[in-house]
């Protein structure tokens, strides 16, 4: 099964391509936090990339771009909530932190609603044995370890 990664930031653009690759797997990728969710209640796809880099924090809590609601649509859609692995390799330190800590926070979310993970690298460079170690350092289940 072929996978295409999908990143666009019009909804309407985003529809068409989606409806295009309709037998392929869809990873969806987007800046745009409403584009996400709207993408999440009315397309078919397989993955939710979510991207952290660039994002601006809120004063008490972090901005992950995931929420209980979009959990629940991912829950009942039976979506991947998807890690880009390639920014957290090639950022710099301190955005390196605030990556993980905000990939801390989807986890957490991810674990309540019992969601299922995977990191996705365009490189396709990925080490099983240590990507699941960085699962469990980030706080994932073993349970959503063993599908990695």
């Amino acid at each position: 099964m072929n996978q295409i990664i999908i990143k666009e930031e019009n909804f309407e653009k985003a529809r068409r391509l989606i409806k295009e690759n309709r037998g392929k797997k869809i990873i969806f990728i987007s800046e745009d936090d409403e584009l996400n969710r709207k993408i999440l209640e009315k397309e078919d796809i397989e993955i939710l990339l979510l991207n952290q880099k660039g994002r601006k924090d809120f004063q008490k809590q972090r901005n992950s771009g995931f929420n209980h609601v979009l959990a629940k649509l991912a829950k009942k859609k039976k979506i991947i909530v998807g890690i880009n692995l390639d920014e957290i390799v090639n950022s710099n330190e301190k955005e390196k932190s605030l990556i993980l800590a905000r990939v801390r926070q989807n986890i957490k979310i991810c674990n309540k609603n019992k969601l299922k993970m995977k990191f996705i690298s365009e490189n396709n460079n990925k080490n099983i044995p240590d990507l699941k170690a960085l699962g469990l350092i980030l706080g994932m289940p073993t349970w959503m370890t063993k599908e990695l």
